[in-house]
């Protein structure tokens, strides 16, 4: 599965609760947010960028252009994905396929 040992799995009610420094505690640990809303997730990857991580966002709504402009690289999806999502990424994943990420990962190394 995606949540290991010691990993912590919240949804983005219980992430809206934290503290800016109670998010910064849990960050490294965090592996699954589960029902966020796209204020969730822009807050995420800001978070996550200034304590010096490096992010990728994927996103296919009109809601999650924040998240997908303010993450190092957002990818959007190419068949279901908005206008708007895809002008926020850096990416877009033309047939919709996750396991593309990976490809164009690759031609981004070459």
């Amino acid at each position: 599965g995606i949540l290991s040992p010691g990993g912590i799995a919240m949804t983005g009610p219980e992430f809206r609760k934290l503290s800016p420094n109670d998010i910064d505690d849990i960050l490294p640990r965090l592996q699954v947010m589960a029902r966020s809303s796209p204020t969730d997730k822009f807050i995420l990857v800001s978070r996550l960028r200034e304590n010096g991580e490096v992010v990728s966002v994927t996103g296919d709504g009109t809601n999650d252009a924040p998240a997908l402009k303010a993450a190092d690289v957002g990818l959007s999806m190419g068949l279901s994905g908005t206008e708007i999502a895809k002008a926020a990424s850096d990416i877009v994943i033309l047939d919709d396929n996750f396991t593309s990420i990976v490809t164009a990962v690759k031609w981004g190394r070459c």
